[in-house]
């Protein structure tokens, strides 16, 4: 890894800095990736590219999450925030959910996208 995609000396960050920007990094790039990929199979004619395109985008995905984990395993702040938005109805902002705290909001709508992400190896008639 380059000095150029640090901020500070490297040689002053601990080796658990240094690795938590590898894996900021890289969480970086397989997001653009996915974007990249979702770019690709929207705009393509061709269904078994576009099979394709998706399978790489979908693996993509995998990748984002398990260095999405291993920052919540690592580091505590990540640990907390993560554990108080993910897989929750709670509002993502934080005056929503400091109104939902006092009681003073009724809870955020259903989600449109509830249902929409399936686990793993789950298959649709559209697939």
């Amino acid at each position: 890894m380059t000095d150029s995609y640090y901020h500070e000396s490297p040689a002053e960050l601990s080796p658990e800095a240094r690795d938590r920007h590898r894996a900021l990094n890289s969480l970086g790039e397989e997001l653009e990736a996915v974007d990249w990929y979702e770019q690709r199979l929207q705009t393509t004619a061709n269904a078994e590219l576009r099979a394709i395109l998706k399978h790489n985008r979908d693996e993509e995905v995998e990748h984002a999450a398990m260095l999405i984990e291993w920052l919540r395993r690592t580091d505590g702040v990540f640990d907390r925030e993560l554990r108080e938005y993910l897989f929750t109805q709670r509002p993502l902002s934080h005056a929503a959910a400091e109104e939902e705290d006092e009681g003073e909001a009724d809870g955020p709508p259903a989600s449109p996208l509830a249902g929409a992400f399936r686990t793993r190896g789950a298959q649709s008639d559209s697939d």
